[in-house]
C-alpha cells in the first residue's frame, strides 16, 4: 500500500485544502450540540426571545456551514481519488505492456485483467472514502470526546471505558480479514479466467452442445467466489454489531450515571442532552471508521496485488555486447531453452542466415517451432547458447529497436475491431501506397477490392466476419507493411488454398527479395524453395539443408514430403514456374473452391 499512497504526492496541496475545509465542516457539526446545551441551560431560563433567536440563528448558520463545506470537501476528495486511480491504472497498463512473456505467464492474463479492473476499483473506493470519512470521522471522534470532557468529565470517563474493547475488536478482525480478501481476489482471478475461456471458445461450446457443461463449470468457480466473499464479509461484519453493542452499553451507562448526577445536582439537563448528542456523533464516527476499516482491508489486498506488478523487475535486461557474434544476418548458436526449466523445449539448435535468405521450419505439433521465433524476438531468453542479428546479440539490442526489425504473423494472431486499413497499418502511420503494396503481396487485394468500402471495411473483434484465409492474408499484409528487416510467418498459410499460398510465396520473392524470412509451416510446398530447411522433432534438429538435400539425408522430412506431395511431386519445381503450374489439377480445384468460400464469408 505504500506504493499506492505514493501516487497521492502530486495531489497533496489539493488534499490539504480539502482537509482544511473538511475540518471546518466537522467543527461546525461539533458546535451544534454545544450551542443547544448552552441555550437550554443558560439562554432559555432568561426568556429573552432576542437572545434565543440569536443563538438559534447561530445554530442554523453552523448547520449550513457544515453542509456546504462537507459537499465541497467531498467533491475535492472524489476528484483526487479519480485522478490518482487513473494514474495508477495508466502505470499498471504500461507496466503490463512491458512485462516479458515469462512474467505474463507467471501472473496469468486473467489475474492481470483483474488487477487492472477490480483491484484498481477497490483502491479508488478506499482513496475516496479515506478523504471523505477517514478525515471527518477521527475529527468527530476526538473532538466529541474533548468537548464532553469540558461538559462532564465523569460521564466522559464512562464513555472512554468502551474504547479499549473496540480497539481489540478492530485488531482481531483485521488480522483475519486481510488474508481472506487476498484469497477472494485470487478466486476472482479464477472466475475471470473461466469467463475468458468460455467467451473465447463460445463457438466450439455451442457446436459441441457443451453450454450446460460450461454453466456447471462456471457455477463451481462462481460458488468459490461467493464462499470466500461470504466468509470475508461475515468476518468483517462482526465489527458493526459488536461495536454497536459496546457503544450502546456505554450509552446506557452514561444515561444511568447522568440521571444520578442530575438528581444529585452535580450536572444539568442541557449538558446531559448535549452529551447524548455527542455520544451519537461519536457512535456514528466509530461506525464510519468501521466502514473505512473494511474498505481498507479489501483495498490493502488489492494494493499489494497491484504493487506486485508495478515492482516486478525486468527479467530481460540489456546485456553488454562483448562481440564475437557471427557477422551473418541471423544466427542461432547451440541454443537450448525450457519453459518450465525442467524438460528442454528446444535443444542444441544452430543455424545461420544471410540477409535475404529464407529459412523454413517444419515438424510435428509441439516440437518447438514457435519457441524458436519467441527466442529470436527475445520474448524469452535462452537457457544456453546465443542468438544474434546483424552481428549483435539480441540481448544487447534495446527492445524498441529489436522489435522494429520484425514483421510477424503469429500462429494465433489477432485482428482488432477496426477497419482493414487500420489493422494493417497498426498505428504506424504508414503511407497508403505501402499499405496497398503489402495487401497486394499478401494476396488480400483480391477480396478487399470486392468489398463495398474496400480498406475501410470494418472488422468485428478477432475478425470473425472474415474467413480463415482472409484473416491470414490481412495478418500477412500487416507483417509486410513497413518493409521489415526480418519476416516471420508462423503457420500463416494453413488456411490458404495451394494456389493462393504459391502466389504469396512468389510475391515475397519478387517484392521483398532483400527481407530475411523465417517460415514455420505444416506443408512442405510452403518451404520448398527456402534456402535452408530445419526439421524439428521434440525440440531437436533432425535435419538441416535444402529440400533436395533433406530428401536424400533426412528420412522424417522425406516421409512428410512424400505423404503430402506424392513421389511425383517430391522434387521442387523450377523457380520460373507459375503458381498455377506448381499445383496439380486436384489442387487447383481445391484452391478455387477455397477462394470461393472465402469470398462468400465476408
Amino acid at each position: 500500500m505504500r506504493m499506492i499512497f505514493s501516487y497521492l504526492k502530486p495531489f497533496v496541496p489539493r488534499m490539504s485544502l480539502g482537509l482544511l475545509i473538511k475540518f471546518i465542516g466537522s467543527v461546525m457539526d461539533l458546535l451544534l450540540p454545544w450551542i443547544l446545551s448552552y441555550m437550554i441551560d443558560e439562554v432559555a431560563p432568561t426568556k429573552d426571545m432576542g437572545l434565543i433567536a440569536l443563538w438559534g440563528g447561530a445554530m442554523v448558520g453552523a448547520a449550513v456551514m457544515a453542509w456546504v463545506t462537507n459537499i465541497l470537501a467531498n467533491r475535492m476528495a472524489a476528484w483526487v481519488a479519480q485522478h490518482t486511480t487513473r494514474a495508477i491504472r495508466h502505470d499498471l497498463f504500461e507496466k503490463i505492456s512491458g512485462l516479458s512473456c515469462g512474467q505474463i505467464d507467471a501472473f496469468s492474463i486473467p489475474s492481470l485483467e483483474a488487477r487492472l479492473t477490480t483491484d484498481t476499483y477497490n483502491v479508488h473506493q478506499m482513496l475516496g472514502m479515506m478523504q471523505r470519512i477517514g478525515i471527518r470521522a477521527p475529527i468527530l471522534l476526538i473532538g466529541g470526546i474533548l468537548i464532553t470532557l469540558t461538559l462532564d468529565p465523569v460521564l466522559t470517563l464512562v464513555l472512554v471505558c468502551t474504547l479499549p474493547f473496540i480497539a481489540i475488536l478492530v485488531y482481531s478482525v483485521s488480522k483475519k480479514g486481510v488474508p481472506m480478501y487476498v484469497q477472494l481476489q485470487q478466486s476472482v482471478d479464477a472466475m475471470v479466467r473461466a469467463v475468458r475461456e468460455t467467451i473465447s471458445g463460445i463457438r466450439v461450446i455451442k457446436a459441441l452442445s457443451k453450454v450446460d457443461y460450461e454453466k456447471e463449470r462456471f457455477a463451481g468457480v462462481n460458488a468459490g467466489v461467493v464462499e470466500k466473499e461470504t466468509k470475508a464479509g461475515m468476518t468483517m461484519a462482526l465489527t458493526n454489531p459488536l461495536m454497536n453493542l459496546f457503544l450502546n452499553l456505554g450509552l446506557t451507562a452514561v444515561i444511568i450515571v447522568g440521571a444520578y448526577r442530575v438528581n444529585a445536582g452535580l450536572s444539568q439537563p442541557g449538558k446531559i442532552i448535549a452529551f447524548l448528542s455527542y455520544f451519537t456523533i461519536i457512535l456514528n464516527a466509530m461506525m464510519a471508521m468501521t466502514r473505512i476499516f473494511v474498505s481498507f482491508s479489501r483495498s490493502s489486498a488489492s494494493g499489494n496485488r497491484i504493487a506486485q506488478v508495478l515492482t516486478a523487475p525486468a527479467d530481460l535486461p540489456l546485456t553488454p555486447d562483448g562481440g564475437g557474434a557471427p557477422a551473418c544476418h541471423v544466427s542461432f548458436e547451440d541454443v537450448t531453452f525450457s519453459y518450465n526449466k525442467k524438460e528442454p523445449n528446444v535443444e542444441n539448435i544452430s543455424f545461420q542466415l544471410e540477409r535475404g535468405e529464407t529459412l523454413g521450419i517444419i515438424g510435428a505439433t509441439g516440437c518447438g517451432k514457435s519457441t524458436l521465433i519467441n527466442l529470436l524476438m527475445r520474448l524469452y531468453d535462452p537457457d544456453q547458447g546465443q542468438i544474434s542479428i546483424g552481428g549483435r546479440l539480441v540481448s544487447a539490442i534495446p527492445p524498441e529497436e529489436l522489435h522494429t526489425k520484425f514483421g510477424v504473423v503469429f500462429q494465433n494472431d489477432v485482428l482488432f475491431a477496426d477497419t482493414i486499413y487500420e489493422n494493417i497499418d497498426f498505428g504506424r502511420g504508414l503511407p497508403p501506397e505501402e499499405i496497398e503494396k503489402a495487401a497486394r503481396c499478401a494476396q488480400a487485394m483480391e477480396f478487399i477490392s470486392q468489398l463495398p468500402d474496400g480498406f475501410q471495411h470494418r472488422l468485428t473483434s478477432k475478425g470473425t466476419n472474415l474467413s480463415g484465409g482472409q484473416k491470414q492474408r490481412v495478418l500477412v499484409a500487416r507483417a509486410l507493411a513497413g518493409s521489415p528487416e526480418i519476416l516471420v510467418l508462423d503457420d500463416s498459410s494453413s488456411a490458404l488454398d495451394y494456389r493462393t499460398d504459391a502466389a504469396l510465396r512468389a510475391a515475397l520473392r519478387q517484392e521483398y527479395a532483400g527481407t530475411t524470412t523465417v517460415i514455420i509451416a505444416q506443408r512442405v510446398s510452403s518451404i520448398l524453395h527456402a534456402n535452408h530447411i530445419l526439421v524439428l522433432d521434440e525440440g531437436r534438429a533432425l535435419g538441416y539443408g535444402t529440400h533436395q538435400e533433406l530428401m536424400e539425408s533426412c528420412q522424417v522430412y522425406r516421409e512428410i514430403a512424400v505423404s503430402q506431395m506424392g513421389l511425383q511431386s517430391a522434387a521442387p519445381p523450377s523457380q520460373g514456374d507459375s503458381p498455377e503450374e506448381n499445383n496439380s489439377p486436384r489442387q487447383k480445384s481445391a484452391g478455387a473452391g477455397a477462394d470461393k468460400t472465402e469470398r462468400g464469408a465476408v
